[in-house]
């Protein structure tokens, strides 16, 4: 009722406000207009309504939640919403715009379009397959690539072996530079009791003193050496592998020889050539 009696004093002041003086502002003819229809505007009353409807907007209202599927359709799943249907129309479109090009596409082709993948493929079920790379190259291009990848081989293995000579140097003169660390006794007993402290730890106490990030670094350093080591007997059979079939990629004739054949057995496949008379 009285949120009523204010909107219509309101309603009232606007509609028969008189023109304002040229001597007076807008704002000051405006408001003292509105004090003499609407004096409740001005009151403490209209703050209490005000203050009213905006704590009325922080009491928790009822969630409106979207309809589920009824009962007798639980069997068709969840309802489709809103959302889905639109996901689901634009894949729809765009398998059709899709299908809408290959159908212009084959349309407007050109009959004596060619490009050498239509006598180079084949179609197998349905699909596009290449012909076979394995006829690619000559026997003397493969002969040319088996001996550039030897030599890469090779080279990488003289590289290893020089960074383990240079490690196991380095490991050598530490291990000697400890054992040659020199004790001082006051007398016959105390030298007896370093010896024997040597002789039960097995290495020099000097080894036992050094600080832990020495250790660490050794110990990497021990491992790194195994590592590589492994590196360069890998790198040995592939070198030796890949050497046996460049050799056997040449010409001649030739056969495997037999376990009881072979002088010195070996775990590696051996071939022994035709002689034959060079002219």
């Amino acid at each position: 009722m009285l949120s009523g009696l204010v909107l219509f004093n309101f309603l009232t002041f606007l509609r028969f406000m008189p023109k304002r003086p040229l001597s007076q502002s807008p704002s000051s003819a405006a408001e003292n207009r509105l004090r003499e229809l609407c004096p409740l505007l001005f009151s403490e009353t209209l703050l209490l309504v005000i203050q009213m409807s905006s704590i009325r907007n922080a009491v928790p209202r009822k969630a409106h939640k979207e309809r589920a599927q009824p009962n007798s359709r639980k069997k068709f799943g969840i309802l489709e919403k809103h959302k889905d249907y639109v996901q689901r129309a634009r894949a729809y479109h765009q398998k059709e715009q899709t299908i809408q090009k290959l159908k212009e596409k084959a349309a407007f082709r050109n009959p004596d379009e060619f490009y050498f993948k239509m006598i180079k493929t084949k179609t197998v079920d349905g699909v596009h397959k290449p012909e076979s790379q394995a006829n690619k190259y000559t026997k003397e291009e493969l002969m040319l690539m088996k001996t550039q990848d030897i030599g890469y081989i090779s080279q990488k293995a003289q590289a290893e072996k020089k960074k383990i000579e240079k490690l196991t140097a380095s490991l050598h003169f530490h291990r000697n530079s400890s054992n040659k660390h020199v004790y001082y006794a006051e007398d016959r007993e105390e030298a007896r009791q370093i010896k024997l402290k040597i002789s039960e730890k097995g290495k020099s106490p000097a080894v036992e003193d050094l600080p832990n990030d020495i250790k660490r670094k050794i110990a990497a350093s021990y491992k790194e050496l195994e590592d590589r080591k492994s590196r360069v007997k890998e790198l040995d059979n592939i070198y030796a592998d890949m050497t046996l079939q460049k050799e056997l990629q040449k010409k001649g004739r030739k056969r495997k020889l037999r376990e009881d054949e072979i002088v010195n057995p070996t775990s590696r496949p051996v071939y022994k050539w035709r002689a034959e008379r060079k002219p």
